[in-house]
């Protein structure tokens, strides 16, 4: 079997693309910069780039299944040279949002949700088994508060009392590598949370605990802090997470153990997560940020694949515009 790693720069990719050559599976990482990789020794590297179809063909060339980051610009057309290429099976990082009842006009669950349609129908015809991974909030967006812990301000949060469910990367790749291995869990959709649900205060207060360094916040109005977000957060994705944050402030997510089912282990803790990535918050600031970037708890935007801000990592509790 080979599997066609796509966004392999992406923390989710790298784990996987891990596991797969732990595991002795074939694995080709896939990204819009492959020179940019660094997969495991052996490890075949290929461009593609999900917003340039020309690239599908050689990327998908001999290859049995897919992991897929949820890219729409072209999701009908990666189904097509998939099919073509006689794919097995396309495993998709979608994400929670498109649970919503407003996921169709919702700007961060749009682009999952139109990959997903893509994907299905392209199964429904034959071409293909889909799963989709459905995760809500990745714990790594506490990485956005590192700076402004750094610099002893603290996130401003619009409701620092909106609640998540932080859920380890690495649980999600272990889940990735599960439905890829396993045929017996292709075919269905999972919805995948931390163990935990818990607000932004509670994480602030975890990441004090474990670094041994404060963790205040201040709290900002909504108009604020999407003033402080602007320049670099499209409005109609500011408004999104508004209004998910709104919903959600001192309601506490549910939950689903569904990371146990596929993987045989519980879900990880966000202390756990806290402290495999306790050096993020450890160093002291060097020069300068900007007010906005200081003041945003949520947009990660270097280290997962996406392909535009309807990217996310999972609930709307986190947009991002990710590496391929």
């Amino acid at each position: 079997m080979t599997v066609l790693v796509t966004g392999s720069r992406g923390r989710v990719a790298a784990t996987l693309l891990d596991l797969l050559d732990a595991a002795g599976i074939k694995a080709r990482a896939g990204s819009k910069d492959p020179t940019d990789l660094s997969p495991p020794p052996g490890v075949e590297t290929v461009h593609c780039d999900l917003t340039d179809p020309a690239t599908f063909d050689t990327a998908l060339e001999g290859v049995d299944s897919v992991f897929l980051y949820a890219e729409a610009a072209h999701a009908g057309t990666f189904a097509d040279r998939a099919r073509a290429a006689g794919v097995e099976h396309i495993a998709l990082l979608s994400s929670s949002s498109v649970l919503a009842p407003d996921a169709a006009e919702n700007p961060i669950a749009a682009s999952h949700l139109a990959v997903e349609r893509a994907l299905s129908a392209a199964a429904a015809s034959g071409a293909f088994e889909t799963t989709h991974l459905r995760p809500g909030a990745f714990a790594t967006n506490a990485l956005q508060w590192a700076w402004a812990l750094k610099d002893g301000h603290g996130p401003a949060l619009p409701y620092p009392h909106a609640y998540g469910d932080p859920i380890h990367e690495r649980d999600v790749a272990e889940a990735a590598f599960a439905v890829l291995t396993e045929p017996r869990l292709r075919g269905s959709s999972y919805h995948l949370t931390g163990p935990e649900s818990l607000d932004f205060t509670e994480q602030l207060a975890i990441v004090a605990e474990v670094t041994g360094r404060p963790a205040p916040y201040t709290t900002v109005t909504p108009e604020d802090w999407k003033e402080s977000v602007a320049a670099f957060m499209p409005e109609p994705f500011a408004n999104a997470l508004l209004a998910y944050w709104a919903s959600h402030d001192g309601r506490p997510t549910p939950l689903t153990r569904t990371i146990e089912t596929l993987t045989g282990h519980p879900a990880r803790t966000f202390t756990t997560w806290t402290r495999d990535h306790a050096e993020a918050f450890a160093a002291p600031v060097v020069g300068n940020r900007s007010a906005g970037a200081r003041g945003s708890p949520l947009l990660e935007r270097s280290r997962e694949l996406g392909g535009g801000w309807a990217q996310r990592n999972g609930a709307p509790s986190g947009a991002r515009a990710p590496r391929a």
